[in-house]
């Protein structure tokens, strides 16, 4: 297949071209700062790779939940890239990139594997949900959440952490958290096309103007009251 994938739900942008067996990638700083550089690195990598956005089977990006201003960017950019080019748009839960980056990093030996993909929010609390992989798929088995990482509820005994909260929240993460497997893990455009011809034959592909964003949080900063909670050890405000 060939594919064109990128995310920037977090600090780092990842761009990929796919045209069969060869892959071409580009990182580069994400979220706010990928506005100017999305496009140009996109177009670079068609080029090195001889292909046109009308000669894609399809645009994939990660949809969420990360960087507010970074969703807005890979949604918009791939609304506009795809309705000019004709093409379908396929968006992908970070999440669940998130452990398929973490599975190509370090495989579990039975390949099947019970895994709780965690992105850091900030604000002090984490985008956490649970998947199973059964050797060949991925499966969600818990919804998407918003929690503090003193809150977290590691899985089932043997499952994996993955994502990029270990050093942030490493010391507030419950006891019990040692216990797991911890796995660094990023989002990465090349995990996005590892996941997009499975999504696209189940039919997940949709129309340009359909291509929308999961933000799960819909508030983006704290008041100063709360601020100042936080700075002076309070317990941190809940966003509403």
């Amino acid at each position: 297949m060939k594919l064109l994938a990128f995310d920037t739900s977090t600090d780092i942008l990842s761009v990929a071209v796919t045209d069969g067996d060869r892959v071409w990638t580009h990182t580069g700083p994400g979220a706010a700062q990928a506005s100017s550089t999305l496009v140009p690195a996109v177009m670079d990598l068609l080029a090195q790779a001889g292909l046109t956005l009308g000669g894609l089977h399809a645009l994939v990006f990660g949809r969420g939940p990360g960087s507010f201003t970074g969703l807005r960017t890979a949604c918009s950019v791939a609304q506009g890239l795809a309705l000019g080019a004709g093409i379908q748009v396929l968006p992908v839960d970070t999440l669940l990139a998130v452990a398929e980056e973490a599975r190509l990093q370090h495989p579990a030996p039975a390949g099947a594997l019970q895994l709780t993909a965690l992105l850091d929010a900030r604000m002090d609390e984490m985008y956490v949900q649970r998947f199973a992989f059964d050797g060949v798929d991925w499966s969600s088995t818990a919804a998407c959440v918003l929690t503090r990482p003193e809150d977290l509820v590691p899985g089932p005994a043997g499952s994996w952490l993955a994502g990029n909260v270990f050093g942030v929240y490493t010391d507030r993460l419950p006891p019990g958290a040692a216990a797991f497997r911890q796995v660094p893990a990023l989002p990465t455009a090349t995990a996005l096309l590892r996941l997009a011809p499975g999504l696209l034959a189940a039919g997940h592909g949709v129309d340009a103007a359909q291509a929308l964003p999961l933000y799960v949080r819909d508030k983006v900063a704290l008041t100063t009251e709360e601020r100042a909670r936080v700075k002076a050890g309070a317990a941190p405000a809940t966003p509403s």
